[in-house]
């Protein structure tokens, strides 16, 4: 058994609307020193596989057709056995 963590973020350039929403309110709520807000998604993900390797692939090719737009996001996947 396996667990693969797959984080997700927008590529540099793409607008991130909901992190900068984030910081105007954080401003507002009087957090001034906070100079930037950026959005990450985490999916943790427990596979029953007997080879990392086979792992790894799967969660590449679940990144690649469901958990990220290859157009704008950037991702990095960490496995751990369990």
């Amino acid at each position: 058994m396996f667990e693969a963590k797959v984080t997700v973020r927008l590529k540099k350039g793409i607008s991130d609307p909901e992190g900068v929403n984030t910081l105007k309110a954080l401003h507002l709520l009087g957090f001034e020193t906070v100079k930037n807000a950026k959005t990450i998604r985490t999916f943790d993900l427990l596979i029953d596989r007997k080879n990392k390797s086979d792992v790894k692939k799967d969660v590449e090719q679940m990144c690649q057709r469901l958990l990220t737009n290859p157009v704008i996001h950037t991702y990095e996947i960490e496995i751990e056995e369990k």
